[in-house]
């Protein structure tokens, strides 16, 4: 049995109107089109679906349960077209994105902010972690984006620079170096460090390596299996400092200040797999480009 969604429509519309010749006038066809194909639809699942009279139709027995399915098939028809084409404009769905730090302000918050205002019907889901951890969950689609620093090898991944932060020092408001305005790396020789073992832990480890081990001077990192929260809380009663990005500094904590480390600007990234085809991560990556057009660099601002 062969027939297209038109011809059902054409069935609601007799049945509606009592009359081919209506039902035909209110469609724009032609009324022997309308009632060929009734007839062509009614010899193929051998019940008559009408009785034709001069004044118009009657709906038979067998019409009223084929008109009542149909209307149901129909209107499941167009929910699912509806919603289908929501998801695939980027309106509906879910994106998981995979995060290092804070995003309490600076570029993905306002990225975020400017997405969900026109896209209120996406779910954004959060991962906190590193690139050990999202990387591979890119490369296996168990995310759609991770906001990293620098520029890190992730096979099999798309990768964009779209932005970049000052990196600030983080210490105790009682700790000597509190009373600067501002940092240098002479300041930092012969400190002691210290880094979380999850979340950015490893990368600061790494920034702090490249800049001090470069500079002639011994590294003197403590590591912790703990998360910013905690960090934070050891660093606000010791001598310990610890490193992080510019939008982090909106999050507050007792204790505890943030000094910028003078002309240290640090790139961010978004990774993806590019055979990703998650309609609303498509949207929000377009979005992303055209943010990082105008945002810049720290010193830019």
């Amino acid at each position: 049995m062969t027939f297209e969604l038109r011809h059902l429509r054409y069935v609601l519309k007799v049945a509606e109107q009592r009359s081919f010749r209506r039902a035909a006038r209110s469609l724009s066809v032609e009324p022997s089109t309308i009632s060929r194909r009734v007839r062509d639809l009614e010899d193929a699942i051998g019940a008559a679906l009408f009785i034709r009279g001069h004044t118009g139709v009657t709906v038979t027995r067998a019409g009223e349960r084929f008109i009542h399915r149909t209307r149901t098939i129909l209107n499941q028809i167009t929910y699912a077209t509806i919603d289908v084409g929501a998801i695939g404009r980027g309106q509906e769905g879910a994106i998981k994105i995979g995060l290092m730090s804070s995003i309490a302000s600076g570029f993905i918050a306002d990225l975020l902010d400017a997405f969900t205002a026109d896209h209120a019907g996406v779910r954004i889901e959060y991962v906190e972690g590193g690139a050990m951890e999202h990387i591979p969950a890119i490369q296996q689609q168990r995310l759609d984006v991770a906001f990293l620093t620098g520029m890190p090898m992730a096979y099999d991944c798309d990768l964009v620079q779209l932005w970049s932060e000052r990196v600030y020092v983080v210490m105790s408001d009682k700790h000597e170096l509190a009373k600067k305005e501002e940092i240098s790396w002479d300041d930092l020789l012969d400190r002691e460090f210290i880094v979380s073992e999850v979340q950015s832990g490893p990368e600061i480890h790494d920034y702090l390596v490249k800049h001090l081990v470069e500079l002639g001077h011994p590294l003197n990192v403590q590591q912790h299996a703990v998360y910013r929260d905690t960090l934070m809380q050891i660093v606000a009663r010791g001598g310990c400092l610890t490193l992080t990005s510019e939008a982090t500094t909106a999050a507050r904590f007792p204790g505890v200040v943030y000094r910028p480390l003078a002309r240290e600007i640090l790139p961010f990234c978004a990774v993806w797999s590019p055979r990703n085809d998650n309609p609303a991560f498509r949207r929000l990556l377009s979005l992303a480009r055209t943010f990082s057009k105008n945002f810049g660099s720290t010193d830019q601002r």
